[in-house]
């Protein structure tokens, strides 16, 4: 079977937007969007029971300045809001584990701590900054988005978008 110009032309045009509708689809999960399944990821460490709770998923780094400022506050959303349904979860993303634990122990948690040490998770959902956080509600969508953290502006922020999705 011969194939003309013009429909070689047509099937490379519907590669390439096949291909781009793709790479569309993949990448940070925006508001509305259901949050990647973090158990199919090979995480190292516990990840606690998700189903049904409110979730904070943080990415941080041993070497983030603003992850320092952010722990704390996520302790504290943790010890307020534990016994009432959120769940938080600290993903980090250092090439060395000892990095993070050098971190834990300056910055110590109750709040569940797994490392993505293949970077599985982090290459498919593409991390946009340090720190990133996703705000999930009980059914697993995104409900917000914090790139960063700006101190007392964005643990108000917390504070009242877990609280709506607690009530």
């Amino acid at each position: 079977m011969k194939i003309s110009l013009t429909q070689t032309k047509w099937v490379i045009a519907l590669a390439a937007l096949t291909l781009t509708a793709n790479l569309a689809l993949a990448g940070t999960p925006a508001k509305g969007e259901t949050f990647p399944d973090l158990s199919t990821y090979k995480l190292e460490g516990n990840l606690p029971a998700l189903s049904g709770k409110v979730v904070l998923v943080d990415f941080f780094a041993s070497w983030c300045g603003p992850c320092k400022e952010s722990f704390p506050a996520m302790e504290k959303l943790h010890q307020k809001y534990a016994q009432q349904g959120l769940v938080i979860v600290a993903i980090n993303l250092d090439k060395k584990a000892e990095d993070m634990n050098g971190f834990l122990k300056d910055h110590p948690t109750t709040f569940a701590i797994v490392r993505d040490g293949s970077y599985k998770l982090v290459n498919e959902i593409k991390i946009p900054t340090m720190p990133s956080s996703f705000l999930l509600d009980r059914s697993g969508k995104v409900v917000a988005v914090h790139r960063g953290f700006e101190g007392g502006k964005t643990e108000k922020q917390y504070v009242e978008e877990i609280e709506s999705l607690l009530k």
